[in-house]
């Protein structure tokens, strides 16, 4: 039986700012909330959406009001449990689900690894002790688009060993995808999907940036974003099979403010940890992805989404990419890890609570039903907007 508590989930500094979204049945729809010890208020009368919230300058301010109660997190947290009633959702709604690759350089390595292997995992072990000498000590500390940076890419292609994903991973430009549409992330305490087709896939435990239309960085949570390994191996052209699909795409479980206590230097020190548990074959994993191995500054993404030749009018939630990636075998040696239907997924930072949830298959978890025209609607209704 899946639990959850509300000290597991919220972070440590009990002084942090956090806001998110919840459904409310009395209402009919989602409601922004601001949590204040251990009980959600209903911001709505600040803006009927995070991301119009987000682009207050004067929000943290505007947050030290008197809202309505709603209840407790706990509440709210066993409805997302039970899928039903008031519940737990995505901190974030009109913002574009957006993404980084390959911005650590483990993650480099294990990207070509997937290239090389051709989504076949039993290949990919050879592989991956044939690169490690190369690569592993020439990335680590390499400024992306450096002199330095151009003379290893110089040295590889010479070796016939050049790859797509180092060109993003130490090249000038970032990689940056469109994860999923606007507003089908999930939340904590929801299952999240695994296509049914793949059989080499993993979680990818990463710090998100919520930024508003400006380019701003407003705040930061955590964000699993589910990943098929066998899909992105076999083709990059694959990437959208592999990155989006239904429930693939969890955030929470709420979006930490900037303010005085807490700020990009806080956040660009956040080690964002891993737990995965299977559900009856006793496997456990941890994992650890310290932003300070980050290869890019998360601002220089940000400036790469962002501005004057691509804009973002409700804001974008931007995934920075993780350092872990699984080699742990599950099963056969040399196998390496993929999920199993039930696993229990935790992503957490002291800083910023724990996402917390269940894989499943991603035709099994609840169906993406809410979409931009149902919010219109009901804020309409609500005489929001």
């Amino acid at each position: 039986m899946r639990s959850l508590t509300t000290d597991e989930i919220l972070p440590k500094d009990a002084g942090a700012l956090l806001i998110g979204r919840v459904h409310l049945e009395a209402a009919g729809g989602p409601v922004p909330v601001l949590v204040r010890e251990g009980v959600l208020h209903d911001i709505s009368a600040l803006a009927p959406t995070v991301s119009q919230l987000l682009e207050r300058d004067d929000l943290a301010t505007a947050l030290a009001g008197d809202f309505p109660a709603l209840g407790p997190v706990q509440h709210f947290l066993d409805g997302a449990l039970a899928e039903g009633g008031d519940r737990l959702l995505a901190p974030c709604d009109l913002q574009v689900l957006k993404a980084a690759g390959v911005t650590f350089a483990s993650s480099m390595i294990e990207r070509v690894v997937e290239e090389q292997a051709k989504g076949d995992p039993a290949a990919a072990e050879e592989i991956r002790a044939r690169l490690a000498p190369v690569l592993g000590d020439s990335l680590r500390g390499l400024a992306p688009g450096s002199d330095k940076a151009m003379e290893v890419k110089r040295v590889l292609v010479e070796m016939g060993m050049w790859s797509q994903y180092l060109e993003v991973g130490i090249g000038p430009d970032a990689e940056v995808f469109t994860k999923a549409p606007v507003l089908s992330g999930v939340g904590c305490g929801a299952r999240i999907g695994v296509h049914p087709k793949s059989h080499w896939n993993n979680p990818e435990p990463e710090l998100v940036l919520a930024v508003d239309s400006r380019g701003t960085v407003r705040g930061v949570t955590l964000g699993n974003d589910v990943n098929l390994r066998d899909f992105e191996g076999r083709s990059a052209l694959l990437l959208s099979k592999a990155k989006d699909n239904n429930a693939s795409a969890s955030i929470g479980p709420f979006i930490r403010l900037f303010d005085g206590r807490f700020g990009m230097e806080q956040a660009e020190k956040v080690s964002v940890r891993l737990n995965v548990q299977g559900a009856d074959d006793g496997f456990v994993m941890d994992g650890i992805s310290p932003m300070t191995e980050i290869s890019r500054r998360p601002q220089d993404i940000v400036n790469q989404t962002l501005n004057a030749d691509h804009q973002y009018p409700d804001g974008f939630m931007l995934y920075l990419g993780t350092l872990f990636a699984p080699t742990q075998d599950r099963g056969a040696p040399g196998a390496g890890f993929t999920h199993k239907v039930g696993d229990r997924v935790e992503i957490s930072a002291p800083e910023l609570g724990a996402l917390v949830n269940w894989v499943d298959l991603s035709g099994n978890c609840p169906p993406w039903k809410y979409g931009v025209t149902a919010l219109m609607q009901y804020l309409s209704k609500r005489n929001l907007i």
